[in-house]
């Protein structure tokens, strides 16, 4: 796991890999392909795409599909509540859309390479109180793997035994 600097849909392309291989790699749970937001987007951009997909993360990439930032639901509403406090509601959308995401990204976050042992990663989530790392190949982004994904692990080897 490292220390580096986007989102997926709850339409999970998770691959719980073929029936009967063992799991043993973050590629073979993670969300492959993930929703992401480039930093001169907008708050606004950001909440509508949380919104439209209901996910709570969204990586921001470059056009290289490098990782430069991280967003949450937590830094989002924190920016939400700190407009509303600031300029009132009724300002909220116009700020929202003046507010660039390279602003309020987060750039000191935990990745995992895409050959991280599972294992490794479920005790680093559970440890830490992570909700999500994004997935890295070579310092891209291929994935993000999430406390959800690791539900979904956890029903299909109860629904097997």
């Amino acid at each position: 796991m490292s220390n580096s600097t986007e989102s997926y849909s709850t339409e999970s392309n998770s691959t719980i890999s073929e029936p009967g291989a063992p799991m043993q790699c973050a590629r073979d749970l993670m969300t492959a392909s993930p929703i992401t937001i480039a930093a001169d987007a907008s708050l606004y951009d950001v909440h509508q795409l949380m919104r439209q997909y209901n996910i709570r993360h969204i990586p921001v990439t470059d056009d290289k599909q490098h990782l430069v930032g991280m967003l949450t639901q937590k830094v989002i509403i924190a920016q939400v509540m700190k407009i509303i406090s600031v300029f009132g509601a009724d300002a909220l959308e116009r700020k929202e859309k003046q507010t660039p995401v390279s602003e309020i990204m987060l750039t000191r976050f935990d990745t995992v390479d895409s050959s991280d042992q599972l294992i490794d990663i479920a005790k680093f989530f559970l440890n830490n109180r992570h909700g999500c790392m994004p997935v890295l190949e070579a310092k891209k982004l291929v994935g993000v793997l999430t406390s959800s994904d690791f539900i979904r692990l956890s029903i299909s080897l109860m629904e097997k035994s």
